[in-house]
Order: structure tokens, then C-alpha cells, then sequence
């Protein structure tokens, strides 16, 4: 057990010996507890060099260890769900080297990633997709003739969603061969690991009882009465000792619960579950951040970690700021809880996003009024239409990222019905190390062209409490996007008084260049602007936009900008072009947000440049058009 995680690389002698698989293969089976004792401390300090998360991969070391020594991956397939835990399957396939450039430009992406290496056999980031993806793979390979093992290891949290078992029901109906192992570090039920269910599940596993289960199967019809009375209570009984009722119903063989640190024995109930046929479900309980003292002791807010800093490197100023500049998740978190003292209407629901949202002090404040309903997205927004047509007045948070997996529920079940449910959506834009998978790039396309929506972007933490404040007294349906992290610091006032819908602002006069920024990027457009002399409309509104102001400054100036972090197409710059357009008005547009193309891992900072989204290219970029119309542009 470790107290500290090592900031020097860790003695590794047989971790070191492994490039691929096939290196692990060599080991005998009494080496692998001490490899998995390597791979654990390994991680440690790679996560420690790079930031990211841990707590999900220190929990299935020895599992990752016994998966690539039984099977013959990449030719059997092997796919990890939502990719936190697959850090130490990184290290095990030839990327040991490189877990310090993780998160970084150029360097290993945080998630499985099919470009990166051929074991990484399904891009993920997304919860609950490994079963769906697992049985195309087996479906594929019937089809081409070809035999492999397929195995999908998913967490207990990405089980709670429904395509897991939308998944689990197709497996059942196809009837071929498929592992699916669930992956328990739900603690709660560690207590059920011992002597009885490790010998239960070692049974299940066993050729004998399997030989004996799928004969029964073929000669049940022709047995007397009797004797199938006598089968019933043996399916009952098995039901009794295990949770696995509801996986054999739907068609799985249930082998579980195991202990997931037993390396040994995952080996050797491995080795016969390669010998079954059909679909067979293998339960493991695991501890998250087994090995590492203070995430076994808070598995939650242990689930990822920053990069360890020297002390002398941190400057004073940047701790100060840290204090005293909430995050954009805690600006919501307090102003929700200021509106639930102030309205007894209010309720949170959260997809499985409660910490991450800033939500943690409304949970404890008002516990009858907070409702996480784990990863279950489509779940959480037909739940909010549902209170929302008794009266109450439901907040959905939400990452960027995920709102994408409830778009038919958030069109049919809340827009449709033009219900009173606000979306405060965070992690909107470019999210940094997590990469493309979490970005949250696509929001404003994709909510502006649904009727009966109002869509916000605030360009700071006033206006965040305030375009917050005007989407909870709008009737009908309303969205707040945000970014992740830190604003730039502005004094919030914390009153629950909203904004004319509708109404943008304008933050600086200027001469011949007028930009319409939204949300994150009035920042660098006010600082742009000071160089070129533009005027700068903070427009808040993507929907509706204020079409007034925008009339004016298509008179007034020679240029429009639109800048947002947002993909480019079908944007907020889009929603300008198209109002200029029907109004007549005959002026350049210079439109700025994101390319069409996916970005990769790396620094916001560094991302948004590369994307001419900083302050600089934002000027360049003005510059450029200005040359191409032949406008004459009034510096400062």
C-alpha cells in the first residue's frame, strides 16, 4: 500500500521486460502478483508525471494483466468502456514509454484511441458503448468467416445507462460467443467477496458444470415433469446466492462475484470461460484505486489527478488566484443553491455529473430536491419534461459532451411539449486534455435549430448568474452553455434578476470592424479589438439574437466578425449570416469558431491559437479579411 505516489521512476524489473502481450506471455503464473505490484506503481508515477485519471486503473491491474496472458489480443478483441480504466492496458501494449506524454499535444490520448495502436479497438469516451461495439465486432467476424474471442469490460456506473442493456438483450437473442465482464467497484457490496461466491463462481466456470448445464438444455423437453420441477429449483437456488439472475434471464451464462485482485485465479477462471460457448457475463468486485492509500479512502474525489508540481514552482499569485476565482461549475453550484432558498420549485437532476457540475452543496443542502440519476442521459431529460408538467421547475446539468445523448428526448419529449426544464450545460467548447471525445463543440449548432428553445452564452461569471437566472423565469425550454474551468475573474453580484431575452451588450466602441462575440470569446475579442479599434458586442443571445443591434452595426461599421467556440458550421456565426441575409443587409462577414475536423489533446490555450481562436489570430485573421475587401481599418 502507498502513502505517496513516487515522483522518480519506480524499479520496474519485469514490467520493464514487456513490450507487447506476447512478452507476458513468457511469464510464469506466480510472477504475475509482483508485475501487477509494478504495474500499479508504474501508473502511479506516469499519472503523477502527466495529470489524469487513476483511481478506475489502479482498480483493474491484475484484470488487464489476466486478459492480455489468456487471450490472443489484438486478433481477439478487446474493448474497455469509457477508457479511464485503460491505463494500465497502455502500458501492457507497447506504450509504456510514452504514459508521459499522455494529455499532451502529440502525445498519448487520454482514452483508447483505434489510431494510436491496433489494441486499442474502439475509440471511446462515452459510457456504455463496449457491449454494443464488442457484438458488431463478433457479428463482423461471423460474416467474414473469421474466429476470435470477444470481450467487453465495462464499470458498474456505465451499467446503470440503457444502451448497456439495450446491449445485454441483443446479446441474449444472438446466442454466440461473447465475454462481457462487469467490472464492481460499487464498495457497498465488497463484503459479498469470500469463500462461498469465489467457489459458486469457480463452478460456474468449470467445464464439468457448463458440460452438465448445456446438456440439460438439450434434453429438457423430453424430461418428466419432475425432473424439469427439479431443474426450476436448481436455477432458483443458483438465483438465491448470486446477483445474476437478471443476466441469465436475458441469455448470459453468470459467473461471479470474483475478487478482481486475484490475479491467479482471474487466470484460471479465464482460461476456462475461453473454452465456453455462448454469451457469459463474468462479475468481478474491485476496490477503485486499489494500492493507493488516500483513492482507496476517496475513491470519488480521487478519480483523476493533476500533474504534481514542485512546490517552488507555483507562484504565489497563481495560488491567490485559485482561491479567490470560482470555476464556472461553482458559479452555478451557487447560484442554484441561492435560487432554491428563493423558490421551493427548484430541482437538480444530474446524469452521474453531480461533483463535476458544482452541485455538491445543494446535494447536502437540500437533498428531497437533488437527483442523480447515474449514467442514464436520455433518462435525466425525459425525467425533468416529466416534473416540468406538474409544476415543477427542473434544472438539468449537464456536460457539452453528454446533452448529445439525449437530443431526441431533449427535441421530442421537452422542446416539443415546450416544457420549463433549464439545460445548464458545462464543459462547453474545448475541454484540454480529455480531447475530442468530451469537447463540447457542437451545442449552439445543434440547440438553435430546435423550436422553442432560448440559448445563452455567457461571457463571464456575472453573466453566467444572470443569463442562468433569465432561463429559469423563461417559460418554456432554455439552455446556459458554459465553459470548463476558470472565467476572467468578474465580480458577480449573485442576484436572481434576469436579462431581457434577447438583448445583447456592447463591452467596446470602435471604428469600421464591429465583432459579435459569444460567450467565451468576447475575452479575446475585447482584446483583439484594442489593437484594430473594433467595436465589441458581448451578444449572449444565440437564440434569439438580437437582430436589432445587429442591423445597426451592419449600417454603422464595414466588417461583421462573428467569433464562438463552437464548430463554425451551422453555428452562432451562421444564425447572423442567415438574419443578415433575409434582412438584406450587404456587408462582409468574417465568420471564426471551430474547424471542421475533431481537435486532439492538448493545452486550451495551445488549442484554441491553432484553431485562430486567441486573441492574436482573432486579429490576423481581421486583418486578413480587411486586406481582401480592401477596408481601410482605424488602429488604436
Amino acid at each position: 500500500m502507498l502513502d505517496e505516489i513516487p515522483i522518480t521512476r519506480p524499479d520496474t524489473p519485469l514490467l520493464d521486460q514487456i513490450h507487447s502481450p506476447a512478452d507476458l506471455k513468457e511469464f510464469e503464473i506466480d510472477q504475475l502478483s509482483q508485475l501487477a505490484d509494478e504495474l500499479r506503481l508504474f501508473l502511479l508515477y506516469a499519472v503523477g508525471q502527466t495529470g489524469g485519471h487513476f483511481g478506475a486503473g489502479l482498480g483493474v491491474v491484475e484484470l488487464t494483466i489476466a486478459l492480455h496472458y489468456v487471450f490472443d489480443t489484438p486478433k481477439d478483441r478487446l474493448v474497455w468502456d469509457v477508457g479511464h480504466q485503460a491505463y494500465p492496458h497502455k502500458i501492457l501494449t507497447g506504450r509504456r514509454d510514452q504514459m508521459l506524454t499522455m494529455r499532451q499535444a502529440g502525445g498519448l490520448a487520454a482514452f483508447p484511441n483505434r489510431e494510436e495502436s491496433e489494441y486499442d479497438q474502439f475509440g471511446v469516451g462515452h459510457s456504455s458503448t463496449s457491449i454494443s461495439a464488442i457484438l458488431g465486432m463478433m457479428i463482423a467476424a461471423r460474416l467474414q468467416g473469421e474466429e476470435h474471442h470477444n470481450i467487453a469490460v465495462i464499470g458498474d456506473g456505465a451499467m446503470t445507462a440503457g444502451m448497456a442493456f439495450e446491449a445485454l438483450n441483443h446479446a441474449g437473442h444472438l446466442d454466440d460467443n461473447v465475454l462481457v465482464i462487469l467490472n464492481d467497484n460499487n464498495m457497498s457490496i465488497s463484503n459479498n467477496v469470500g469463500g462461498l461466491s469465489s467457489y459458486f463462481a469457480r463452478m460456474w466456470a468449470s467445464k464439468p458444470y457448463n458440460f452438465i448445464r448445456t446438456g440439460s438444455k438439450r434434453v429438457l423437453s423430453k424430461l418428466p415433469q419432475a425432473l424439469k420441477a427439479a431443474h426450476r429449483a436448481e436455477e432458483y437456488m443458483k438465483g438465491m446466492v448470486s446477483p445474476g439472475t437478471l443476466f441469465e434471464e436475458i441469455g448470459f451464462n453468470y459467473i461471479g462475484l470474483i475478487d478482481g485482485h486475484d490475479v491467479t485465479g482471474l487466470v484460471d477462471i479465464l482460461k476456462n470461460i475461453k473454452t465456453l460457448r455462448g454469451p457469459q457475463l463474468l462479475h468481478l468486485v474491485t476496490q477503485k484505486g486499489k494500492g493507493y492509500s488516500e483513492s482507496e479512502n476517496d475513491p470519488y474525489g480521487m478519480h483523476a489527478l493533476s500533474k504534481i508540481e514542485a512546490k517552488a514552482e507555483k507562484p504565489k499569485t497563481s495560488i491567490t488566484r485559485a482561491k479567490t476565482v470560482p470555476s464556472y461549475s461553482q458559479v452555478f453550484g451557487s447560484w442554484l443553491c441561492d435560487l432554491a432558498e428563493a423558490n421551493d420549485k427548484v430541482v437538480g437532476i444530474t446524469p452521474a455529473m453531480g461533483e463535476g457540475s458544482g452541485m455538491n452543496e445543494f446535494a447536502l443542502k437540500y437533498p428531497e430536491r437533488f437527483h442523480d440519476v447515474a449514467i442514464a442521459e436520455q433518462h435525466a431529460v425525459t425525467f425533468a419534461a416529466g416534473m416540468a408538467c406538474d409544476g415543477i421547475k427542473p434544472i438539468v446539468a449537464i456536460y457539452s459532451t453528454f446533452l448529445q445523448r439525449a437530443y431526441d428526448q431533449l427535441i421530442h419529449d421537452v422542446a416539443l411539449q415546450n416544457l420549463n426544464v433549464l439545460f445548464a450545460i458545462d464543459r462547453a467548447g474545448l475541454v484540454g486534455e480529455d480531447g475530442p471525445t468530451h469537447a463540447g463543440s457542437f451545442d449552439l449548432t445543434y440547440l438553435r435549430c430546435v423550436p422553442n428553445m432560448i440559448v445563452m452564452a455567457p461571457s463571464d461569471e456575472n453573466e453566467t448568474h444572470k443569463l442562468l437566472s433569465t432561463g429559469f423565469a423563461h417559460n418554456g425550454p432554455s439552455a446556459v452553455r458554459y465553459p470548463r474551468g476558470k472565467g476572467p475573474g468578474a465580480q458577480d453580484d449573485r442576484n436572481l434578476e434576469p436579462v431581457e431575452i434577447g438583448k445583447a451588450v456592447v463591452r467596446r466602441e470602435g471604428r469600421s470592424i464591429a465583432i459579435l462575440a459569444f460567450g467565451s470569446m468576447v475575452a479575446p475579442a475585447l482584446q483583439s479589438a484594442n489593437k484594430i479599434n473594433a467595436t465589441v458586442v458581448d451578444m449572449r443571445f444565440v437564440k434569439p439574437l438580437d437582430e436589432d443591434l445587429i442591423g445597426d452595426m451592419a449600417t454603422t461599421h464595414q466588417l461583421i466578425v462573428t467569433v464562438e467556440e463552437n464548430a463554425i458550421m451551422g453555428g452562432a456565426g451562421s444564425a447572423v449570416n442567415e438574419f443578415l441575409l433575409r434582412a438584406n443587409y450587404q456587408i462582409p462577414i468574417l465568420n471564426l469558431g471551430l474547424p471542421d475536423e475533431f481537435l486532439e489533446h492538448g493545452k486550451v490555450p495551445e488549442m484554441l491559437a491553432s484553431a485562430d481562436l486567441d486573441s492574436e489570430s482573432i486579429s490576423n485573421e481581421i486583418s486578413k479579411k480587411l486586406k481582401d475587401c480592401k477596408i481601410q481599418s482605424e488602429a488604436v
